[in-house]
């Protein structure tokens, strides 16, 4: 039975270390291929006041879908205090890297940022991947909001 037990442990020891080295061989290419339902976090996380009377926005782009985009753009229709679409507001969001966050700022003229209640994400005209195909990417989207006004789809 000894016998037995220390030809498992050789065996399992074998095994580790096939595991080990299969994962240091095949994780660079493993780290390139999308992610299952990965998503694009786009997150609204701060308004200031921007010159002439306009509103900064702080955009976060959190890109967890294994695919970088070379073009990405945005419009959006910023509402008022009393719910009223105030304008709508084309943004160009490009590039977006994979497995990382990248912070883009917006300014939002004509309109104070405690008067915005609602920013409306109401098509993304330009989602392509690097090397590829425009596409629909309003499946990858998760939207946050950190600030006053919601940010809804």
């Amino acid at each position: 039975m000894v016998g037995k037990a220390k030809s498992r442990a050789g065996a399992g020891l074998g095994a580790i270390a096939g595991m080990v080295l299969g994962a240091a061989v095949c994780g660079p290419a493993l780290a390139e291929t999308p992610v299952p339902g990965g998503k694009l976090t786009v997150e609204m996380n701060k308004f200031e006041p921007a010159d002439g009377g306009g509103c900064r926005a702080y955009f976060l782009f959190q890109n967890q879908t294994g695919t970088s985009f070379e073009a990405f753009q945005m419009s959006l229709a910023i509402f008022n205090k009393d719910g009223v679409i105030d304008r709508l507001l084309a943004i160009d969001a490009a590039p977006l890297p994979v497995a990382r966050t990248t912070l883009k700022l917006f300014d939002i003229p004509g309109i104070a940022c405690p008067d915005i209640s609602q920013v409306l994400l109401h098509d993304i005209p330009a989602c392509k991947p690097q090397n590829g195909e425009n596409q629909d990417c309003f499946p990858l989207i998760e939207l946050k909001s950190r600030t006053s006004a919601a940010l809804v789809e």
